[in-house]
This record gives structure tokens, C-alpha cells and sequence, in this order.
């Protein structure tokens, strides 16, 4: 398998309209890198797990490339060097991605006792993009681990695995959109940072089954819940009840291929805003949640959501934009991301419930999350589902984590027990 990476068909592809901003503002401390784990029920052997990647790399288009720069964009290029190599974990998550380090590679693979690990720079592919190879590097290792899968299955890829490389942005956007969010400066969480180079996790093992039934007591999505509950406890454990002249905004990913019938392993989701004002004092629990829900669902529907990605689309499909060489080009995103970073306190993303192929099903026993922080945003959550239990994980550079804390504490007054820990 080596020796035939070696000599695979030299392509070249554009970046997606999202991955354009990566490259542009990735830094040492926001890498844009976010992470997926998948744990099975049994100790990872890293010969197999080397052997996974290596069979099927090349048959992922959107991750078997290397990032090139051109006089007017960035673009990708089949890498035709063997597949990165798997490692013991050692390290913090979600670290810069270090191509020259890594085959030029975008990603890395590792493992820790049961558990493998796929952290992706995001000019590469969107979480959904990311699960599809984690899924699928998974049920190759099992094939191999478990011979008696192949005697069932075949050796060859899930069934629920989509090779499509398409970029869903250009193919769905609408021209003449106007811009569909506005930027203006949100309250930011701060406080003592903790040293360089550290990165805080806290996650929490929920049984799906008692957030179900939370959401529905106060009749509103599982979404909506946790978002509410976010917010809340951002509200009380940084304002404390108090007024404040600028809002507390909980940026929310949306997967945008359910509602426009894609299924590309590349970037395909719009950001949406849920917007808190404390223009008085102590707003309850109830109030809170209220806001981010009425916002939320107001956003979250087809028609705003092509809004929001065909502005961006158009600008960057205007010919007299195209023609202005990268260098220029990238300090106007730099700007722009600097603007619309002041303009967001923190993000909530939620991947939604994992799914395996039923062969696979017994040995998979877990899927998790981690995203990197970002300017302005110094501690964010992330959601995933995998049969009866769902996994929430707070990544943050701070030392305060009372938010967490306070997130957690209301669960358990809703009656979700909670099964909690962390690196710090």
C-alpha cells in the first residue's frame, strides 16, 4: 500500500468557500484543528490501526491532499506520500497542524489505550466530514482486527460511507443574497489564562435517555436545552445578573447538508447567532433559555441558511475579488475575521447521534468531540451522540471553569446524572 501511495494520479482541487479563512488566521494558539475520538471496546493495536490508514488514504480525496499556494488562492494537491504515521497520544489536543512534520499531511492519527483519535485542520473537512473518515478508518481496523466482519460485511467500505467531494457551497448558493448577520462587539469570557501550550478538557458522560426527557419537560429541542443551559451559565458565573452594554452571543454550526440533500466529506455548514442582551438585571433561567430558543429557531430554517453561505459565495465568485493576489487577499480576510471574532462570545456545536453499520455496532462503544478555541473565544462545547449516552466536552485556555461547572450543576437539578472528568 506504501509503495502504491507513491504513485497516485496528480490532481488539483479549489478550497471550499469556508476553508479559503484556515490557512489565513491559523496560529500557534488558535489551529483551527479540532478533534473526534472513537473508542472501542478493546485495546488498539497501532500496527493494525497503521495498516486502517494506510488502506484507505487513497481512497479519500478530500483528506489525501496537500495545501498549496497560488498567486490568487490556496488550493489542494494530491499528496503522494505514504499516509501519516499513527501515534500513542502524548500531547494536548487540537495542536497546530505541522504539515511539513506529517508527510504534509492536514491531519493526524492517534491512539490512546481503546480509544483512536482524528484531529483535522479545518480547511480540510467540517466535523461531519471528519466522522465519515474516522468511521470508516474504524471499521477498517476492525475488519482487520476481526476477520469473522469480512466473512459478513466483505472487505470493503461501510455502507454508510460517502467518498463525495463536491463543494456543496458553490453548487447550492443563490446570487444577489445580501449579507445575512451583523458584527458588532460581543461580551468576551476572560480571566487568567492557563500556561502556554495547555489545553483544558472537561467532559461530561450523559445517559441520553434523561436529556431527552429534561428537553421535553421544558418543551424544546435537545439543542435548544443545551444551548439554553450554555447560556444561562455563562450569564450568571461572568455577569452575575447584571446589566451589560454588550451581549453574550452563542455561535451555533448547522450542518447544511440535510437541507440541501448533500453528502460531501467537505465543509458544508452555516454559522448561526443566538443573541443575549442584559439590558436589566437577573433575568431567570427560563428567560434566558427563551431568547437563545425564540433565536435559534428563527435562523435555523432553509431560506436563512442560504443566505447566510450565498453572500460569502458571491464574494468570493466576484471577478474583480479574484484577480487580486493572495497576499492582498489575506489581509482583508484577516480583517474581516478579526471584525466578526470580535463578535461572538462562544460556540456551542453539536454533531448530533453517531451512527455504525450494525457488524460494526459491538465492538464501537463511544464517539466525542473536541473543538480548539479560537480569537475572542476562549473556552467553547462540543456535542456527540453514540447510542444510549451522549458526550458533552468543554475545551478551554482558561483557568476559571465555573461555567462548566454551573453547566453541569443544572443538569443534575433537571436529574441528568452526570458522569464528569478532566485534564485539569
Amino acid at each position: 500500500m506504501r509503495e502504491q501511495s507513491s504513485r497516485r494520479e496528480l490532481k488539483w482541487s479549489r478550497l471550499d468557500n469556508t476553508a479559503n479563512l484556515f490557512p489565513v488566521i491559523a496560529t500557534e494558539r488558535m489551529t483551527n484543528v479540532y478533534r473526534l475520538s472513537l473508542t472501542l471496546d478493546e485495546e488498539i493495536d497501532p500496527e493494525l490501526l497503521q495498516q486502517a490508514l494506510d488502506k484507505i488514504l487513497p481512497l479519500f480525496d478530500s483528506m489525501n491532499v496537500r495545501l498549496r499556494t497560488g498567486a490568487f488562492w490556496y488550493y489542494f494537491e494530491t499528496n503522494r506520500k505514504p499516509a501519516p504515521r499513527v501515534e500513542r497520544e502524548s500531547e494536548y489536543p487540537c495542536r497546530k497542524m505541522e504539515p511539513q512534520l506529517n508527510n504534509q499531511y492536514l491531519f493526524r492519527v492517534s491512539y490512546y489505550k481503546k480509544r483512536i483519535n482524528l484531529e483535522v485542520f479545518h480547511v480540510l473537512a467540517d466535523g461531519m466530514g471528519g466522522v465519515t473518515f474516522l468511521k470508516e478508518l474504524a471499521c477498517q481496523y476492525l475488519r482487520l482486527a476481526h476477520p469473522e466482519i469480512c466473512d459478513e460485511m466483505g472487505d470493503h467500505l461501510s455502507e454508510l460511507t460517502s467518498l463525495n467531494t463536491e463543494d456543496s457551497y458553490l453548487k447550492n448558493f443563490r446570487k444577489g443574497q445580501p449579507k445575512g448577520y451583523k458584527s458588532e462587539p460581543a461580551f468576551h469570557m476572560k480571566g487568567e489564562k492557563l500556561r502556554d501550550g495547555a489545553f483544558g478538557v472537561i467532559q461530561g458522560y450523559l445517559p441520553l435517555a434523561q436529556v431527552k426527557e429534561a428537553a421535553h419537560r421544558r418543551n424544546v429541542s435537545i439543542n435548544e436545552y443545551l444551548a439554553g443551559v450554555y447560556a444561562y451559565s455563562i450569564y450568571r458565573e461572568y455577569l452575575h445578573g447584571a446589566v451589560s452594554d454588550k451581549p453574550v452571543v452563542l455561535c451555533v454550526p448547522v450542518n447544511l447538508r440535510p437541507y440541501f440533500e448533500s453528502i460531501t466529506t467537505r465543509n458544508f455548514f452555516a454559522m448561526v447567532s443566538a443573541v443575549l442582551r442584559p439590558d436589566q438585571e437577573d433575568y431567570t433561567r427560563d428567560e434566558v433559555e427563551k431568547i437563545i430558543v425564540e433565536a435559534l429557531r428563527q435562523q435555523i430554517n432553509k431560506e436563512h441558511l442560504e443566505k447566510l453561505f450565498s453572500y460569502n459565495v458571491s464574494n468570493q465568485k466576484n471577478l474583480m475579488l479574484r484577480a487580486v493576489p493572495l497576499v492582498l487577499k489575506k489581509l482583508v480576510m484577516q480583517w474581516v475575521y478579526q471584525v466578526s471574532a470580535r463578535a461572538t462570545t462562544t460556540t456551542m456545536t453539536n454533531l448530533g447521534v453517531m451512527k455504525a453499520d450494525k457488524a460494526y455496532e459491538p465492538y464501537i462503544k463511544r464517539f466525542a468531540a473536541i473543538l480548539s478555541v479560537s480569537q475572542g473565544q476562549n473556552t467553547k462545547m462540543t456535542v456527540c451522540s453514540y447510542g444510549d449516552e451522549m458526550v458533552v466536552a468543554f475545551c478551554t485556555i482558561l483557568r476559571d471553569v465555573s461555567v462548566q461547572k454551573r453547566f453541569f450543576r443544572i443538569l443534575a437539578e433537571d436529574g441528568i446524572k452526570a458522569a464528569v472528568e478532566s485534564n485539569l
